[in-house]
């Protein structure tokens, strides 16, 4: 005869379930504190520390959860803990960057665009987490907040290395600062790239193209080569959304076709 589990054993479960586990947190806390350095350096003037810092939060929050998956120690609370987390090195910290960098002259104007990122950043992972069991898994909703946050400390970055001040160029980056916030809540399709199988055989043609990216184009001008990758990414969604309103068009096109024939 079967008993039911003890009351005690399934709080316990329960508990582990909800738990805090230390490894994928440990990568969420330090991608924390990259964005919080970020903002401590575009204080003091740092912006090339700044710039980079967010882009070792995006490596760092990348990890924490594919961490998790593989040590099976996803949770509730490091789900909410890694959106929390997002909010402050992909919304705040950029928006504070871009505004201290190039946006502080214009007075309303350059803190309004910071704010909209701001507030962009934060609306987009509120929908994250709402939608993530209903949406398609092979596209994101909108422009990702750690992309959108990249083409902004992209921008600042290649800006610097090329020695141009952000006074000089502060309406392109009230452009793109308020580009990249509203393409975060935009309906724009990403690709994700979550189809991706790496246990599957690819094309030699295909390692080579990645090795010469990874380990000849991003060590020689890194720079240039992440600021690039992540605006062609921001216009990726709108070419895929152009092609599918088109696909949609053909079809319906045919459609009348054969029904007038």
């Amino acid at each position: 005869m079967m008993h039911d589990p003890h009351p005690r054993y399934m709080l316990k479960s329960k508990l582990r379930r909800r738990g805090i586990y230390l490894l994928p947190n440990l990568f969420t806390t330090a991608a924390l504190f990259a964005g919080f350095y970020a903002i401590v350096q575009a204080m003091n003037g740092r912006f090339e520390h700044s710039a980079v810092s967010i882009f070792i939060a995006m490596v760092l929050d990348g990890l924490d959860g594919r961490v998790a998956r593989l040590t099976h120690t996803q949770s509730e609370f490091g789900a909410e803990y890694d959106s929390l987390s997002d909010m402050v090195s992909f919304g705040a910290a950029p928006a504070l960057v871009i505004y201290e960098w190039a946006l502080k002259d214009m007075g309303k104007w350059g803190w309004t665009a910071a704010f909209i990122y701001c507030v962009c950043a934060a609306l987009r992972l509120a929908r994250f987490n709402t939608n993530i069991e209903v949406v398609d898994k092979r596209f994101f909703q909108g422009l990702p907040s750690p992309a959108a946050a990249a083409l902004i400390a992209g921008l600042v970055w290649v800006m610097l290395d090329f020695g141009i001040e952000g006074a000089d160029i502060r309406w392109l980056a009230w452009g793109i600062t308020l580009f990249a916030g509203l393409t975060m809540v935009s309906n724009i399709p990403y690709y994700s790239g979550k189809s991706i199988n790496l246990r599957k055989s690819v094309p030699f043609i295909t390692v080579l193209l990645l090795a010469l990216f990874f380990f000849v184009l991003i060590p020689s001008q890194p720079p240039v080569v992440l600021f690039c990758l992540f605006f062609v990414y921001a216009l990726s969604g709108y070419a895929l959304w152009v092609w599918r309103r088109l696909k949609k068009k053909r079809t319906i096109d045919v459609q009348h076709t054969g029904d007038s024939s």
